[in-house]
């Protein structure tokens, strides 16, 4: 943070024990603190009946805004259930920008199915998932809202060709080698 932003309050991202999110949160607004947690509905099975139940949009993450002093970081510090703030130090807090929040609140007020997804950026390498050309990687060089340019290279020609993707049927490709371990993990626990 610089200097001057020192005086007015700010987001920052409290990272917390798994589970913890709402006992973090109801803690810290007992407290006095402005504190965000985004949440999501989602359908859970307990005992044979299924139900919408609501969980984190962000799982193990709370945002707080407030001027962050030495007395008030030692204070969220303390709190049951936190692991810590993110950033560097107290001094060197790792702020989240208001318009960041401001849409994820947006987001969190209307009643539109949200659902996680892997986070994408530029010069990431990504598989197609769905479609005509699933299972085709390549680099992602190019984000617009839900599209995005891949380009796919052959090393030995020293070329490359693009090719514009729907940025809804991509994903990371270290996300799609943990979906694998997680599907097989499945399939060998089933076999059981």
């Amino acid at each position: 943070m610089a200097a001057d932003d020192n005086n007015s309050p700010h987001w920052f991202v409290l990272w917390t024990h798994s589970h913890c999110e709402q006992l973090v949160c109801d803690q810290l607004a007992g407290t006095g603190y402005s504190v965000f947690l985004p949440s999501i509905k989602t359908w859970s099975r307990r005992k044979g009946v299924r139900r919408a139940i609501s969980v984190p949009m962000f799982p193990g993450y709370v945002f707080v805004h407030h001027v962050i002093d030495k007395g008030s970081y030692i204070q969220i510090q303390k709190t049951r259930g936190l692991v810590r703030i993110l950033g560097d130090r107290w001094d060197r807090l790792a702020p989240v920008a208001d318009a960041e929040v401001d849409a994820i609140r947006r987001l969190a007020s209307v009643d539109t199915p949200v659902m996680p997804y892997p986070y994408l950026r530029e010069g990431q390498r990504v598989k197609i998932t769905h479609g005509p050309l699933a299972g085709v990687e390549g680099l992602l060089v190019q984000v617009k809202p839900n599209k995005g340019l891949l380009v796919l290279s052959v090393d030995l020609l020293h070329q490359s060709v693009a090719v514009e993707v729907d940025c809804t049927q991509i994903v990371p490709i270290a996300h799609v080698d943990a979906a694998r371990g997680v599907e097989r993990d499945r399939l060998a626990m089933s076999a059981v």
